[in-house]
């Protein structure tokens, strides 16, 4: 639908215009840096940062219900830089202009209500929020799509010329910023760091894919992160990791869109999403916190971050009373199925920190909670999942775990509905499907198949003697159709099908 086919009361305010007043501000010492170069963190405390936006007190200007309007109407553009996250650009970017704006098709992933066995089981309503659905498969699109468009401002503006962008990542980090950073080529070239051994096949494939140089760490995670951190402080690159607030910024859109598609009524909903490096629940609080700011939403939904017991230092931290005594700890990590989770310093930290104080006090009580599952929990949740005719990954399965488990804390009630992220697309943790359906788990991830959930192909054998059927090979047509019979026969025997005749059908 074209701009000029919209209502006239609507027309003007479709297509934003660059505006707001960003800056870097450090959780730390509160220090404000303009956004004219790449920062990461303060150069006065090292702390890390956000991005705020001085003049958002001008979109309080605007009634909550018109930027409801304003949404919705965005949503029958054609406009491609607002078809993405920058549908809500006066809250994500607004100082990118809409030619730097990097759209491959990434956000507004679908919410699909699970159906009434799992959501019996579960003990409330719930929907997935399949953001494998994302162009690399995977959330992390949203951060990148805003991380690279600022980059392209700063190239359009001839604030850079060239460009190197490094991440550490566990897999899809890698995968969507090999893949953004490809669309700018060549004047933006990536590098990521894998930890050894410790990605998928399909993981490791898509920034090899993408043209990214690829090197693999001995470690995990956190060693990888150390070694970019040196990069950026020493070497002219760009780090995509979510130390970078313009990620931060790009997956608040996570929390827009569920706004949305709940029609901005937030009442009674519940938000769980897998903790990792904790830049997503970080950007999601901060993104509900924006919209019931501005007044686009009226209440402020429950959130719940989950960990494996193998990877739980977030957890274990506000495990931890009383809370004015509270000591964050990293820790070493054990192996995980939810490997991008698998991380024992999750460098937003202070982030959630910061803003999980920040939530709970707009709220006026706590609304932000953790929980900790077991790898067992996070398979079996995972494949019951998709036993009932989702596309969750081992992700998807720890959120499920823990939406299960925070029900049986009672932080969630029966009457309340909940949204579960399952971050990336379950092929690209498949191997640990095949491995609970093997029982080939190492004894380190403390997983034990049950019979009720493994599943595995019947080689039905060659019913006739002499040649089977191939390709290249001649049908015998006599041979054919006793082969058919035979097997169809077999087939119907082990499903339990009773032969009927064709006047017993008719009867």
């Amino acid at each position: 639908m074209k701009p000029q086919d919209f209502p006239a009361f609507i027309r003007s305010l479709l297509i934003p215009a660059p505006g707001g007043e960003l800056v870097y501000r450090c959780i730390g010492c509160g220090r404000q840096y303009g956004i004219g170069e790449l920062l990461y963190t303060c150069p006065f405390c090292h702390s890390v940062l956000l991005i705020d936006d001085l003049a958002f007190e001008r979109l309080k200007a605007v009634p909550g219900a018109r930027w409801r309007q304003i949404f919705d109407y965005r949503k029958m553009l054609t406009i491609p830089a607002l078809r993405g996250i920058y549908r809500y650009h006066e809250f994500i970017g607004p100082t990118i202009p809409l030619d730097a704006v990097l759209y491959l098709g990434e956000g507004h992933t679908p919410m699909v209500e699970a159906n009434a066995n799992l959501q019996a089981r579960a003990g409330l309503r719930f929907y997935f929020k399949n953001d494998g659905q994302n162009p690399s498969a995977s959330f992390k699109d949203r951060g990148m799509a805003s991380a690279l468009s600022y980059i392209h401002y700063l190239l359009n503006s001839g604030k850079l010329r060239h460009v190197l962008a490094v991440c550490a990542s566990t897999g899809d980090t890698s995968a969507a910023a090999a893949l953004y950073a490809a669309y700018l080529q060549p004047v933006v070239k990536s590098a990521v760091l894998l930890p050894q051994g410790k990605v998928t096949p399909q993981q490791l494939s898509q920034p090899l894919g993408s043209g990214a140089t690829v090197f693999e760490i001995p470690g995990v995670f956190d060693h990888c992160m150390k070694v970019v951190e040196a990069l950026s402080e020493s070497y002219p690159v760009a780090l995509l990791n979510s130390k970078n607030a313009w990620r931060i910024l790009g997956q608040e859109s996570y929390a827009y869109e569920i706004a949305q598609d709940f029609e901005y009524d937030l009442t009674g909903k519940v938000v769980v999403v897998p903790v990792g490096n904790a830049g997503n629940i970080t950007a999601v609080m901060n993104g509900f916190m924006k919209f019931y700011r501005a007044g686009v939403v009226d209440e402020l939904p429950k959130i719940v971050g989950v960990q494996s017991a193998h990877a739980d230092p977030v957890y274990r931290y506000y495990a931890q009373s009383p809370p004015e005594k509270r000591k964050f700890a990293p820790l070493s990590v054990q192996p995980s199925v939810a490997q991008a989770a698998m991380i024992g310093n999750p460098v937003s930290m202070p982030r959630v920190i910061h803003l999980t104080a920040a939530y709970n006090r707009l709220a006026g009580c706590e609304r932000v909670f953790f929980v900790q599952v077991s790898e067992q929990q996070i398979m079996d949740w995972q494949l019951t999942a998709n036993r009932n005719g989702h596309i969750a990954c081992t992700h998807g399965g720890e959120s499920l775990a823990g939406l299960v488990a925070a029900r049986k804390r009672r932080l969630i009630a029966a009457d309340e509905t909940a949204v579960v992220d399952s971050t990336a697309h379950a092929l690209k943790f498949s191997g640990f499907q095949q491995m609970y359906f093997s029982d080939s788990f190492p004894p380190e991830f403390e997983v034990v198949p049950r019979p009720d959930l493994t599943n595995s192909p019947i080689r039905v054998a060659s019913p006739v003697a002499g040649k089977l059927p191939d390709a290249g090979n001649p049908d015998d047509h006599e041979a054919l159709a006793l082969f058919v019979r035979r097997v169809a026969g077999r087939i119907a025997e082990t499903l339990g099908l009773k032969n009927e005749s064709a006047s017993g059908r008719m009867q």
